[in-house]
């Protein structure tokens, strides 16, 4: 499990820039983000080196800004893996609210999930024998 930044900023050009100018002066290093559009605002989530020391800042630039437990999940970079994953976590029940991923030619794939049921999520992602991450770097 790891902590994610949620950001709730209005969808409108220079916001982005905005965030991230605050990390820059904080010297703080992008793990994995992504940007959720719901109309007239946004969410920008993310995954940072210093997580408490970002969302301090952050929250102090004038921002609304949020911690959330996420899963973060080491696989394969291959064909079906995130099938596998989804499919023994809804054969459980386990409702997956999003979900984000990447992967380089350096590394296996990374996939974060925010679900509903963090416990049950990782009980049923430990039998399948899934790497999770407790820091990305």
């Amino acid at each position: 499990m790891i902590k994610q930044i949620s950001v709730f900023v209005e969808n409108k050009p220079g916001r982005l820039a905005a965030i991230t100018e605050v990390l820059y002066k904080k010297g703080i290093n992008l793990r994995a983000f992504m940007i959720a559009d719901a109309g007239d605002f946004g969410i920008v989530r993310m995954v940072v080196d210093k997580t408490e020391e970002a969302f301090n800042a952050l929250k102090s630039a004038g921002f609304a800004v949020t911690l959330n437990d996420v899963l973060a999940v080491e696989v394969e970079d291959k064909p079906g893996e995130l099938y596998r994953i989804s499919k023994a976590l809804g054969e459980e029940g386990v409702n997956i609210e999003y979900v984000y991923a990447f992967t380089s030619e350096k590394h296996k794939a990374l996939i974060i999930f925010r679900v509903g049921e963090l416990a049950k999520a990782k009980a049923v992602l430990e039998k399948l024998g899934v790497l999770f991450k407790g820091k990305i770097e």
